[in-house]
């Protein structure tokens, strides 16, 4: 399960509703005098199952105060203003160190003395500020509409103005005018083509219209699978969802249709794919991460090989996500099946043209995520690094003021680097 399905499914399971000492007293009271009714009994049992999970949590080894209280109360930020505001107040921290200043994981790092590529990115003070709420999107950014060029309907290059009595010519100007309309429609369109036909009454002939050019033989057209395959792998829209939806268009598209026709392309789509892969093994920096998948087909497979005396013990399934960066580009790569992160990202370095230098592997702590015996510069994921030290502030704030400090001037001279569009050498 992906970390987003576990919060809003921790979301639903912890849903808060306020309830007084009093009200609960009052329930036990009404419970003495006979059957407690149905809205008494799901309040009851929600202070129940609140005492259940907290008496849970403290069982475990890993359990905090502090995590017991992001469980129930929800996370709070991590920005260093709230960190260490109380802190701040009674004056446990160092002065000089401007807490405030670093908001965040990518923020900027306070320091007494500013650095000076601090100084020099800093705005001026006649810099106009950017206007907020302004959430107007250039004409220029829409770069699959289609274009309509609109004629004048009475002037033409060269003509006399007709407002002006020296008869001066009218030039066109190279920008024109720009109206931007956006429409709904729904995500596969169908047309209908109804070819007329002629039929003799007295030999039974029968003559049909040909076929408009282009139209084709098949009934789905190419654009079709790929429209369906960006939609399902490419945005996470589900099969079922997107044939209720265009039911409700009035586009019927069933998903079995829609699973033959992704599944028939990606044949076709296959050397892409593997081009993707080799492309990918040469990049600077890779990225890698797992998370559970559930595949009905393989998971019966594996029930089978349990029952073998000499099954495989592994028996979770897996998507590998893998993220290479370093020709200009990212290319997103995706396994699934049972292999591990570390796994997959081995069978793409294996690619790896033998002149370069290892790559920077990114990804979290475990040993898993390592591509076995191939050579990598491993770097651990800093924002996982960054929260341990959040979350043992309040026992140890001097220390994790000056960590997170440091860790933000990493951040800031980070941005600025992006910024300037400095090369991996010049950063």
């Amino acid at each position: 399960m992906s970390q987003r399905k576990k919060k809003e499914a921790r979301k639903e399971m912890f849903e808060r509703k306020e309830v007084s000492i009093q009200e609960l007293e009052a329930i036990l009271e009404r419970a003495k005098a006979g059957p407690l009714s149905a809205p008494d009994h799901e309040t009851l049992k929600g202070a129940v199952d609140t005492l259940a999970t907290v008496t849970r949590e403290l069982e475990t080894r890993s359990t905090s105060v502090g995590r017991l209280c992001k469980l129930l109360f929800g996370p709070s930020t991590e920005k260093m203003s709230w960190l260490f505001r109380n802190y701040q107040k009674e004056g446990q921290v160092e002065p000089s160190a401007t807490v405030g200043s670093t908001e965040g994981a990518g923020a900027s790092a306070a320091s007494s003395e500013p650095s000076a590529t601090a100084q020099e990115a800093a705005p001026s003070e006649t810099t106009k500020p950017k206007r907020k709420g302004h959430g107007r999107i250039a004409a220029s950014a829409y770069t699959g509409a289609e274009k309509v060029k609109v004629p004048h309907p009475t002037l033409t290059p060269g003509c006399c103005c007709p407002t002006c009595k020296a008869g001066s010519k009218l030039r066109v100007l190279p920008d024109p005018s720009i109206i931007v309309r956006v429409t709904g429609m729904a995500p596969i369109m169908a047309r209908i083509y109804e070819i007329e036909r002629f039929r003799c009454n007295i030999c039974g002939s029968v003559f049909t219209a040909d076929t408009p050019e282009g139209v084709g033989e098949e009934k789905y057209d190419e654009t079709v699978s790929s429209m369906v395959g960006v939609f399902r792998y490419g945005t996470g829209v589900p099969f079922n969802r997107l044939e209720k939806f265009q039911e409700s268009m009035g586009v019927p598209l069933p998903a079995g249709t829609q699973w033959e026709l992704v599944d028939k392309a990606a044949d076709l789509l296959e050397p892409a794919f593997d081009e993707l892969v080799r492309q990918a093994a040469q990049g600077t920096v890779v990225y890698n991460d797992d998370t559970n998948m559930k595949i009905l087909d393989l998971a019966k497979e594996m029930q089978k090989e349990a029952l073998k005396k000499d099954s495989v013990k592994r028996t979770g399934i897996f998507t590998t996500g893998i993220v290479s960066t370093g020709a200009g580009y990212p290319i997103a790569l995706f396994f699934t099946g049972r292999q591990h992160a570390g796994e997959n990202l081995e069978d793409v370095l294996a690619k790896r043209a033998a002149e370069l230098a290892p790559p920077i592997q990114m990804s979290d702590g475990l040993e898993r995520n390592k591509p076995g015996l191939l050579e990598v510069l491993w770097a651990n994921c800093m924002a996982h690094a960054r929260r341990k030290y959040v979350d043992v502030v309040d026992a140890f704030p001097e220390q994790c003021l000056y960590i997170l400090t440091t860790l933000g001037k990493v951040y800031h001279h980070d941005a600025l680097a992006r910024d300037r569009g400095m090369s991996p050498e010049e950063r």
